[in-house]
């Protein structure tokens, strides 16, 4: 699973990785990760490697690029993405599980790593053992789209249809076991609705399928989809996030639901404290960048910033949380 954009979607967010430089030529002038905090005396003493764990293009990997490029001034020494997909993400987790824990091998990591114990048979980490967290960066919700020529209009119309479908209603996700999978299965149980899912191979093929009309619905990441609904190809019935999204105030948010897909860096357990701080206070000024900032919240993310004691919490907390579910919907990937 991965958080692929289609091609029109990608091109409006590659802007991201123009703003890297900037970022990281701003990171040197800007204040800590938390304010007023002194800078951590640790630096790398050769390359660092960012491991990226889906294919070039979606907006994991630009945003990995991005944060690689504003570390490396900040950092001294070259910060390199390495894109490491494969097996649902779990190649890339289980690389940087068994890394030293010397701050030289970091991940972008993201929803998957706290889904996948419960979808996958076995997987070689554990989600909190095995992880430093070290700053969740954005944050994301998932959005239920239908195609314009849909007679469902708002979020009553598309409970009231799946109710008269008596379950022929088909709603695509990002893939089975997907948050988005995940988040409509929260729904169906919550209003007592039932539809049939479609998975997909990524966001991008699942959301040119609802602009064709060749599935009913669909929940995504945000980001995905948010160049489509704005040029009117997708018309946006709500999101997951408690709150509507910043990045469309007119869309209302899905009571009780709150399943949002989040994006950190974290890095092998067992890293010492000082690394931990340097890396969370160089990434926490990089993301501090008005121009980088805005570019993030247009396509649809929020950035957090959060630091390493709330992101670990946030991790262990969506670690016991996804497994039940992925239990309870019998999504399974062999």
């Amino acid at each position: 699973m991965n958080h692929t954009v289609s091609r029109r979607a990608l091109l409006g967010a590659l802007p991201l990785a123009a703003l890297a430089s900037r970022a990281g030529a701003q990171a040197a002038a800007q204040a800590g990760v938390l304010a007023g905090a002194a800078r951590t005396e640790w630096a790398p003493d050769r390359a660092v490697r960012i491991i990226i764990p889906v294919a070039p293009g979606g907006s994991l990997d630009i945003l990995g690029r991005t944060i690689a490029r504003a570390l490396s001034p900040a950092l001294g020494q070259p910060v390199v993405a390495e894109n490491h997909a494969g097996a649902g993400s779990n190649l890339a987790f289980e690389l940087t599980a068994r890394a030293r824990p010397d701050g030289l091998t970091l991940l972008v990591g993201s929803d998957p790593l706290t889904i996948n114990p419960g979808l996958y048979p076995r997987v070689g980490y554990d989600p909190v053992r095995d992880f430093a967290p070290i700053i969740e960066m954005v944050r994301a919700p998932q959005v239920l789209v239908v195609n314009p020529a849909s007679p469902v209009r708002d979020l009553a119309g598309f409970v009231a249809a799946a109710r008269g479908a008596e379950g022929a209603m088909t709603v695509a996700s990002q893939g089975n076991g997907s948050i988005g999978h995940l988040a409509g299965a929260l729904f169906a149980r919550e209003r007592g609705i039932a539809f049939t899912h479609v998975p997909y191979r990524g966001g991008g093929p699942a959301v040119l399928d609802v602009v064709a009309g060749h599935v009913d619905a669909l929940f995504v990441t945000l980001p995905a989809a948010i160049e489509h609904i704005r040029g009117g190809r997708l018309r946006a019935l709500a999101v997951t996030s408690a709150e509507p999204s910043p990045a469309l105030p007119d869309v209302p948010s899905i009571e009780n639901l709150d399943v949002v897909t989040w994006q950190g860096l974290l890095a092998p357990a067992g890293t010492p404290g000082p690394i931990i701080a340097r890396i969370a206070e160089e990434t926490g000024r990089a993301l501090r960048d008005p121009a980088l900032r805005e570019t993030l919240t247009s396509q649809g993310f929020a950035v957090t910033g959060t630091g390493p004691e709330a992101f670990a919490a946030h991790i262990r907390s969506e670690a016991e949380r996804w497994p039940t579910l992925v239990r309870a919907v019998g999504a399974r990937v062999e």
